[in-house]
């Protein structure tokens, strides 16, 4: 962690979708530097948490803070020019653009010139190879962990103070996932703040400084990843025993 500064504080939020109440007053705070998981069964709120903090959804109650200001109600392209920038899950590229274009369209909202823009793109074919050698290529023929790769890298070219990752693992085979995981952690190091939704939570307490569980719409248990990964509730609950 480089700083202990508050980052991203989310306060008593509520979400409903119809007459279900999805987040029942959830509240967590995540600091700058940090690798910060959410951790739960399907259906218990995380990538809804994820969403309201984007500006996709509009919590009925509760305030979300991005460096002290309010961003609770924004809409999404100007939470994103603040510097919160999520990979979705399911990825949500543009198959029928080329994988540049993808990485183009991640820095829509930029206005630092077409310098800055090649220089991360540089960065970004530094850390993801295999995409410089798909640049002209249909996103949509990619393979599912390219596809996750260019999804990663399309959030990083909107230059992020902190990046949503929903799901990064789901679907990809188990030494892809180690791939992803270890660029998640590389992504950290640079100074990327991250907060991580994501079913192995085996692998996201592994690198994570702290973790949240949340059961139907509430926070049940906090704790740093190395405590909740040799808790036993946890352990019987989603780490397999």
């Amino acid at each position: 962690m480089t700083d202990s500064k508050t980052l991203l504080s989310v306060r008593d939020i509520r979400v409903k979708y119809g007459n279900i109440e999805a987040l029942k007053g959830i509240s967590f705070e995540v600091s700058e530097g940090e690798v910060i998981s959410l951790i739960g069964a399907n259906g218990a709120g995380k990538s809804t948490t994820l969403r309201a903090i984007s500006g996709l959804l509009k919590p009925v109650s509760g305030q979300i803070e991005f460096q002290g200001t309010s961003i609770a109600g924004l809409k999404p392209h100007l939470i994103v020019r603040r510097g919160v920038l999520q990979s979705p899950e399911g990825r949500g590229i543009f198959a029928n653009l080329s994988v540049l274009e993808n990485l183009e369209m991640g820095a829509f909202t930029r206005s630092d010139g077409r310098a800055e823009i090649a220089k991360d793109l540089e960065k970004i074919y530094g850390m993801f190879p295999r995409l410089k050698e798909r640049l002209k290529q249909q996103a949509g023929t990619l393979s599912g962990g390219e596809q996750q790769m260019l999804a990663i890298s399309r959030a990083l070219m909107g230059r992020p103070k902190i990046l949503l990752l929903d799901e990064p693992s789901l679907g990809l085979a188990p030494q892809i996932v180690d791939k992803i995981f270890a660029i998640i952690e590389q992504i950290n190091r640079e100074g990327v703040t991250i907060l991580l939704v994501e079913q192995n939570a085996n692998q996201a307490l592994r690198i994570s400084h702290r973790g949240y569980v949340v059961e139907t719409g509430k926070i049940v248990l906090t704790g740093k990843g190395s405590d909740l990964l040799s808790d036993e509730k946890v352990r019987e609950a989603y780490l397999g025993g």
